[in-house]
């Protein structure tokens, strides 16, 4: 069996700052977000956003995701630990990201950016969509580094088993690096294949959140459930309740898209 390799969660340290691999996971996320989408914006004019304007969409976008994924975070998996202990909420580089949380935040942040720069919603959300799962990649990795979000207990005969000795003794999934392949690389691919071409409004969004929901739902089977709202455990998992609706409003984007 594999043993995790017990990362110091810390890059570099100068002095008295330390550099966290989990914020450079994000930064990395960030810049491939920048140099993806001014490609996406040179080569695809009909969205109408042009390079100059994906800075400003990028600092809208930080901001959606770090005050959404942590406040998703803290409502949606933790409300307990949070309530007794209010001043972590603001520990972000420890860890504690919610992604259903920090789109909803980025979801906020774009329809802001678009009525500002006077842009359709789906305009922007469909634009962003092929640039958001690299991110997920890097965030994926930057869970792995700090040994959390670990997988449920798997057949020691399973040649990719891992030991995470901080957990327990047993053997189980890397779900982390499962959700980066998935959630990931694949989703990317399909998502950039899909939107290379133009498509009807909305229809880009609806696949992601189609192809977003549906692998997040399947590798919860292989990542440890977690505790959700007010400390309820679920058969169905807190991430596959959530994805269920990216799910229905994906194909309801999609087929709509494609009557217009």
């Amino acid at each position: 069996m594999l043993i995790h390799p017990q990362f110091d969660p810390v890059a570099v340290s100068l002095g008295p700052l330390a550099v966290r691999w989990y914020g450079l996971m994000y930064l990395a996320g960030f810049v491939a977000f920048l140099l993806l989408g001014r490609r996406r914006a040179a080569a695809q004019p009909w969205h109408g956003i042009a390079p100059a304007a994906l800075d400003d969409l990028l600092f809208y976008g930080v901001l959606g995701v770090v005050l959404g994924g942590r406040l998703g975070q803290v409502l949606f998996y933790e409300p307990g630990h949070y309530l007794t202990h209010p001043l972590e909420i603001l520990a972000i580089w420890k860890g504690g990201m919610s992604f259903h949380g920090g789109f909803l935040g980025v979801l906020a942040a774009m329809a802001l950016w678009g009525r500002r720069n006077g842009r359709r919603f789906f305009e922007v959300t469909d634009f962003i969509a092929p640039l958001v799962p690299l991110g997920l990649f890097a965030g994926r990795i930057g869970n792995f580094i700090n040994g959390e979000l670990w997988g449920r207990v798997a057949d020691a005969s399973l040649p990719w088993a891992m030991v995470f000795p901080h957990v327990d003794a047993l053997p189980r999934h890397p779900s982390q690096l499962y959700q980066a392949a998935g959630e990931g690389l694949l989703l990317f691919a399909l998502l950039w294949w899909f939107s290379a071409r133009q498509r009807p409004r909305g229809a880009t969004s609806g696949m992601f959140l189609i192809g977003y929901g549906a692998l997040r739902f399947l590798a919860e089977y292989f990542r440890e459930p977690d505790t959700g709202i007010f400390g309820w455990s679920y058969t169905v998992s807190m991430g596959q309740w959530l994805s269920l609706p990216m799910i229905l409003v994906g194909v309801v984007l999609l087929v709509g898209g494609k009557k217009k």
